[in-house]
């Protein structure tokens, strides 16, 4: 299976707040419908991360596999999913006790994207360079049932069973350089991700959770 090593695409320039009217395809402009407003992201991350359970599994449903019932299941899709390596230079993975590292492509380029935003983002702003770290992945029906005995709050009927969801936590973050002096505590490197994350929301490339029992950004590919 073939794993992911860099999924770089092009980043994502933060389009301003204008009202520019759309073009049709002839180039014409069509006064009628009006080009959608981008917005900063505000600081309320129960607010803003707020899409429904229902939406996650729509969209899984729609762009990934399975569900997975068992782990032996990944054989079956081993040409539609790919093996998220333990780490890289822009995220890591953190030890999965309750899911495996695969997703379906669609998905494994949105968490590249993340990743490469969230470390662009801190450079432009001069401050240190973290790593996001991601907590779980892909789940069989057995790794759910097993969470559920720990977590009452699990859900049988879970988006990760697609290959297409992911979490990342908002506590914890990996420092790339540890003799860098510079330092950044955990809410201000939220801060940075939730600005990332809400970009990338308002583009319709993902549905999000602020995840607030399990510390994490709850995250399902569109």
């Amino acid at each position: 299976m073939k794993y992911i090593w860099i999924l770089a695409l092009s980043i994502l320039p933060l389009v301003g707040c204008g009202s520019d009217v759309k073009k049709t395809e002839d180039g014409d402009v069509n006064e009628n419908v009006i080009a959608k407003k981008y917005t900063r992201f505000g600081g309320n991350y129960n607010s803003t991360f707020n899409d429904m359970h229902e939406l996650h599994i729509e969209a899984a449903a729609a762009n990934g596999v399975g569900p997975l019932e068992t782990r032996a299941d990944t054989a079956l899709y081993e040409d539609k999913l790919v093996r998220i390596p333990s780490e890289l230079e822009i995220y890591k993975v953190d030890r999965l006790t309750h899911s495996m590292p695969f997703l379906v492509p669609k998905a494994a380029t949105l968490l590249s994207d993340i990743c490469l935003n969230f470390r662009d983002s801190l450079t432009r702003k001069k401050m240190a360079v973290y790593k996001p770290i991601i907590t779980s992945i892909t789940r069989t029906d057995d790794d759910v049932k097993g969470l559920s005995r720990r977590n009452r709050n699990a859900s049988d009927n879970s988006a990760h069973r697609y290959g297409t969801t992911f979490d990342i936590a908002w506590t914890r973050f990996d420092k790339v350089d540890p003799t860098d002096p510079r330092t950044l505590d955990d809410g201000r490197l939220k801060a940075v991700l939730g600005q990332v994350l809400h970009d990338l929301r308002q583009r319709d490339r993902c549905y999000i959770k602020h995840e607030r029992k399990q510390s994490c950004f709850h995250i399902t590919v569109r």
